[in-house]
This record gives C-alpha cells, sequence and structure tokens, in this order.
C-alpha cells in the first residue's frame, strides 16, 4: 500500500470535517465548495483536486463509513451479537458527528438506505432458518425487519444524544438480536 503524504491526508481530513460540520448546520443544497473551502481553510482547487463536486464528497465519506462499519463486522465474526454490537455502538459514538448529521440532516435518505443495504447484507449472513424460532418465516421478511429496527435504533441513540453509554446500548440490542436472529 502506497505511503500517503501527510499533507494530502491532512487537507482530506479537514475538507471531509468541514463539510459534516456545515451539514449540521444547514440543508446540503445550500452548501457550496466555497463554503467547505473556507470552513477548511483550503483552496477551492484542493477541494477539486479529491473531489468531483459536494455529491462526489458525500458519496465518498460515506462510503469511508460503511467500509470501516464493513471491517468491523467481519473482525467481530467470532464474537457474539453483544460484543459486536459494543464495537459498532462505540464506533457511532467515536463518529458521532457523522451519524448524527447523516442521520438528521436532508442527506439522510441517501445515507439512511445506504446505511440500511450495507445491514441488511450483515443480517443476511447471520439469518438462520434452521432455527425453531425461524423456521416457517421468510428470510427476507426476517432480514428486513432487523435491519429497519436496528438502523431505528441507531437513529433515535444518536438524535437523542446517546442517552446511554455505547455498552448498555449494545447489551440491550444485543440481546434483542440474539431472540430475532
Amino acid at each position: 500500500m502506497p505511503k500517503v503524504d501527510r499533507r494530502i491526508a491532512k487537507s482530506q481530513e479537514a475538507i471531509k470535517k468541514a463539510f459534516i460540520e456545515l451539514m449540521s448546520e444547514k440543508s446540503f443544497d445550500n452548501i457550496t465548495i466555497q463554503d467547505i473551502s473556507d470552513r477548511a481553510n483550503v483552496n477551492r482547487g484542493t477541494i477539486y483536486l479529491h473531489y468531483t463536486d459536494k455529491f462526489d464528497l458525500l458519496d465518498k465519506i460515506i462510503g469511508e463509513h460503511i467500509n470501516n462499519m464493513s471491517n468491523f463486522c467481519e473482525s467481530a465474526i467470532e464474537m457474539d451479537f453483544i460484543e459486536a454490537t459494543v464495537h459498532c455502538m462505540e464506533y457511532f459514538e467515536s463518529n458521532y458527528l457523522f451519524f448524527s448529521t447523516m442521520l438528521a440532516s436532508e442527506g439522510a435518505s441517501y445515507f439512511r438506505s445506504r446505511f440500511l443495504e450495507f445491514n441488511i447484507k450483515e443480517f443476511k449472513k447471520d439469518v438462520d432458518l434452521t432455527k425453531g424460532k425461524n423456521s416457517g418465516h421468510n428470510e427476507d421478511v426476517i432480514v428486513q425487519f432487523v435491519a429497519n429496527a436496528y438502523v431505528g435504533i441507531v437513529e433515535w441513540w444518536l438524535k437523542n444524544g446517546m442517552p446511554y453509554p455505547p455498552r448498555v446500548m449494545a447489551e440491550q440490542v444485543g440481546d434483542l438480536l440474539e431472540r430475532i436472529v
């Protein structure tokens, strides 16, 4: 893997952070490249060097978080639902601004659909139709139910300022998941 120039990485992080901050303050449609440039303290040209436009920037930020969550899921394969969920909740907590903004802003529908799609794919791996509690049920119905419930509870938790610590949420959600999946 080629080494990334620190200046480039620093500029990209500043751009992403500025963009998310702006999305928490105003609608996506009203954010300009100049706004991002001013907030990140970089040239407009620097933004265009890395991203085609604000849609590309948003897509890449979302893709990065989905990829990180995918890596968490792969590393959590040997864990039970509760421990795996602890890792996810801690990730949501450490990236609170991103997730709370994405789930509360106008860009929420785009992010929410990608987040849901990711969770459907992950939960599909865990559904066992041979178990007594799931036999006779349609896999798609179970997966849709679980993924939507999970996305909904994460959304509620973030929108309400994370009223419970990640471990408490993970234990509660993990217990519920084990009952269903």
